[in-house]
């Protein structure tokens, strides 16, 4: 189902600056090389935690479920909804931290000078 694909991008790629800029404002990586990969991380865990709800609702609901949960026999439904997930997150941090960073940079939030 494209649309469900489709979703599942969406998924990675909205909280992909929200988890940014928690990262940026309530931990030491304002400026890091972990800034990203920690930014996907999170995304893709929020994602499996979705697949995970998914799983459950199939186990409880038994074939009703996979109905409506749209797998429509695919075994690889959950890999590929993660996988879309990672691709989503990923390119809202390629297409948008840069604006995000003079965002940041606008409220004082930049990146730190390294003082000697």
């Amino acid at each position: 189902n494209p649309y469900d694909r489709f979703g599942h991008l969406v998924q990675g790629f909205v909280p992909a600056i929200l988890v940014r800029e928690l990262l940026v404002r309530t931990s030491p990586l304002r400026g890091s090389r972990w800034l990203a990969p920690l930014t996907v991380c999170a995304c893709l865990a929020f994602s499996a935690v979705f697949e995970m709800l998914e799983w459950l609702a199939a186990v409880t609901g038994g074939e009703a479920a996979d109905a409506f949960l749209g797998t429509q026999g695919d075994v690889w439904d959950t890999q590929w909804d993660m996988f879309c997930a990672l691709i989503g997150a990923t390119c809202a941090l390629l297409l948008l931290s840069r604006a995000h960073d003079r965002a940041l940079a606008r409220l004082g939030l930049g990146r730190p000078t390294v003082t000697s």
